[in-house]
């Protein structure tokens, strides 16, 4: 028993640390999930603008042409959806990252209505990183 602890304390040890500004780059993807997920009608508009660049655009959309042609649903129909895996590429101030996802109804939903593939495009703006492309596959 000794013999496997040792073993997992050095596997732990030499694990890789994940880089700080792919921590940062996962908490701004991470956030426009959080933003979107919720139940019927609950959404913060400001908060999702605030994500991206200015010219950032959402599956072609400006995300304020976004919110208009989306609000009318995410007002009647709750969203939970959350990155099972994100894969981040990060070449001095601009990322990608690849999330393979999937969507319920509800929080509590036993299995995903649906599973996909998103791809963001980010740059670093200042102190933050800011979404300048989304899209969904």
């Amino acid at each position: 028993m000794r013999f496997l602890f040792v073993i997992l304390l050095a596997a732990c040890a030499t694990a890789p640390q994940p880089d700080p500004a792919d921590l940062d780059i996962r908490a701004t993807v991470i956030a426009e999930y959080n933003v979107l997920s919720g139940q019927a009608g609950r959404r913060d508009w400001d908060r999702f603008k605030e994500l991206f660049a200015p010219d950032g655009r959402i599956d072609g959309l400006t995300p304020a042409d976004y919110v208009t042609q989306k609000k009318p649903w995410f007002d009647q129909n709750g969203l939970f959806q959350h990155p099972t895996s994100m894969k981040v590429k990060r070449h001095g101030d601009t990322a990608h990252v690849t999330a393979n996802d999937e969507s319920r109804h509800a929080s509590n939903d036993e299995k995903p209505y649906a599973q996909g593939v998103t791809s963001f495009d980010l740059v670093k703006s200042g102190d933050a990183w800011k979404i300048v492309t989304i899209v969904t596959q």
